[in-house]
């Protein structure tokens, strides 16, 4: 693949599930460790849901850092609550907002770094996301966010104000059994990275690569269940060749085949590791889902499929959507900038994810 992509942003569509079964389920859940216990599922489960990522499930954490990539401004969250911009790149709300408000608790996932967070907050869900960061820590580093270390780092402090809060053995408690984890991450690496700075390029193949990736993968979600996660939802990436920005650069009409093809390996690699972890691992395939949504746009009420809500749809986001004019119906877009989905598009995912939510055992 020879796509040389300018450093952008790039999204890795942000999951939701939600545990909703209205008959208790009984899950053995065992990693090879020996760590094996049994789990209670059922629609009062989940208290909290705990986020690491990119921006795909940043809710904010980048406006309190010295960073270029922010959407802290109009036209960003003209859909969100009051039509205010959080941070959130979109028009409204991401995917784990929706999977918050389907818990019950909270109608949106705040960021573990807002200085308005409260008590609520904490005891229900944060994210410690950064737009623009990804598996390789150098991908953070080109675009000045938070590596996924420091995000590690955020959820050991998360635990001791849970335990100030709760107390130790409540805090333990919520952890392991009421906690969902969700990890969206990768795009950025292919995209702000191999292909836009020659470091990586110039040690790795792309096969080697993304092997890479799935080593740094592995490590965070292993930490997580050091940690005291139980239950983790890991996210594939998104058709890459089908970003507005992306068939821009590429200059095709379509969706490019051989930026797609890269996603798809991608994400089957993500999807073989999920179930080598063990099944308290859950992998969601978003390409397939915002695939489907591309190819079916009627099904789902899209009539734009190609291009972005913002400006001309073909390569403004971030910065360069300030103060541009938007399309007069964004229900009808998948896209709402010419990296990130519209809000429309991540309910599709949220409705997505609990249908197979519902289908797997942890």
């Amino acid at each position: 693949m020879s796509v040389i992509v300018t450093r952008v942003v790039v999204l890795v569509v942000a999951t939701t599930v939600l545990w909703l079964n209205n008959e208790t389920q009984v899950a053995e859940a065992s990693d090879g460790t020996g760590d094996d216990e049994v789990i209670r599922i059922n629609k009062h489960t989940i208290r909290c849901i705990l986020v690491l990522g990119d921006s795909s499930v940043d809710p904010g954490n980048n406006n309190r850092l010295p960073t270029t990539t922010k959407s802290n401004f109009i036209p960003y969250g003209i859909d969100f609550f009051h039509g205010r911009p959080s941070g959130r790149f979109c028009n409204g709300r991401l995917a784990t907002d929706y999977l918050a408000e389907a818990f019950g608790y909270t109608d949106s996932v705040r960021a573990f770094l807002d200085p308005a967070i409260t008590k609520k907050d904490l005891l229900h869900g944060v994210s410690f996301a950064s737009a623009g960061s990804g598996y390789d820590e150098l991908t953070a580093n080109l675009s000045s966010v938070i590596p996924m270390w420091k995000q590690l780092e955020y959820l050991r402090h998360y635990k001791i104000h849970l335990r100030n809060l709760v107390g130790t053995q409540e805090a333990e408690e919520i952890i392991r059994n009421n906690t969902l984890f969700v990890v969206s991450a990768g795009t950025n690496d292919f995209l702000l990275n191999y292909y836009s700075d020659s470091t990586r390029s110039k040690q790795y193949s792309i096969e080697q690569y993304m092997n890479y990736l799935i080593s740094r993968m592995r490590t965070v979600i292993k930490t997580m269940r050091s940690l005291g996660a139980r239950k983790v939802v890991v996210v594939g990436v998104p058709p890459l060749g089908c970003m507005p920005i992306v068939r821009t650069l590429r200059n095709v009409e379509k969706c490019d085949i051989e930026s797609n093809k890269l996603a798809f390996r991608f994400s089957s690699k993500i999807r073989r590791e999920s179930k080598m972890l063990g099944r308290w691992t859950l992998f969601l395939d978003i390409n397939t889902i915002i695939l489907n949504a591309i190819q079916n746009p009627k099904r789902y009420g899209f009539v734009e499929t190609l291009k972005g809500c913002c400006g001309s749809g073909t390569y403004e986001y971030g910065e360069m959507c300030k103060g541009m004019s938007i399309c007069s119906d964004r229900t009808k877009y998948v896209f709402w900038d010419a990296v990130h989905p519209s809000q429309n598009m991540y309910k599709i995912i949220a409705d997505s994810a609990l249908e197979l939510l519902l289908k797997h055992t942890f």
